[in-house]
């Protein structure tokens, strides 16, 4: 009897560190995705500086388009928690769509090689960013699935392990990447 229940200790006492690690695991895995988040929304930050002075250079009077550009970007290099990253991305995806719809009304600017080689690198960045964010999300879903999940949510509440946020943005219209190409 005393077998019995010695074996029945041992397998919960190794399901209960086998969970455990998991969720050390999917926190690791969620940090080193939203690392890689955060490096694709730096080298976009990164780009945003030559994109606007490249069409401040055609369209000189756009002053208050370009002060909200920088602003969305100071918003976005400032946001701290997820929900805030998602909010500044949003208002910045939206006023870069404004910047290059002031640029349409430019052709010596949409022809520029300048432009047209940030336009590109653009392009590629926000691939590589919804990328990253559904690496991201997909990471936060299998941690949130086990948080939730019994008996797994035994282990979560004893060790303080969360569910996560997910990286959405707050318009169903802003989920696609911006149309960054001229034709």
């Amino acid at each position: 009897m005393i077998g019995i229940f010695a074996a029945i200790v041992a397998l919960v006492f190794a399901w209960s560190v086998s969970t455990y690690n998991r969720f050390v695991r999917l926190k690791n895995m969620m940090a080193e995705a939203w690392s890689g988040i955060d490096v694709q929304l730096k080298r976009r930050v990164d780009l945003i500086p030559n994109l606007v002075e490249t069409v401040k250079g055609y369209a000189t009077h756009e002053k208050d388009l370009f002060e909200k550009v920088a602003s969305c970007r100071a918003q976005s290099v400032s946001a701290g928690t997820v929900k805030e990253q998602a909010a500044a991305e949003t208002a910045l995806t939206a006023s870069l769509r404004t910047l290059f719809a002031v640029a349409e009304a430019y052709p010596e600017l949409k022809a520029n090689e300048n432009f047209l080689d940030l336009q590109k690198s653009l392009g590629e960045i926000e691939d590589q960013i919804q990328m990253a964010r559904r690496y991201y999300n997909g990471t936060v879903r299998e941690n949130n699935v086990l948080v939730d999940s019994f008996p797994s949510n035994l282990i979560a509440r004893l060790s303080g392990f969360a569910k996560g946020d997910f990286f959405e943005l707050e318009d169903a219209g802003e989920r696609k990447a911006p149309q960054v190409r001229f034709n």
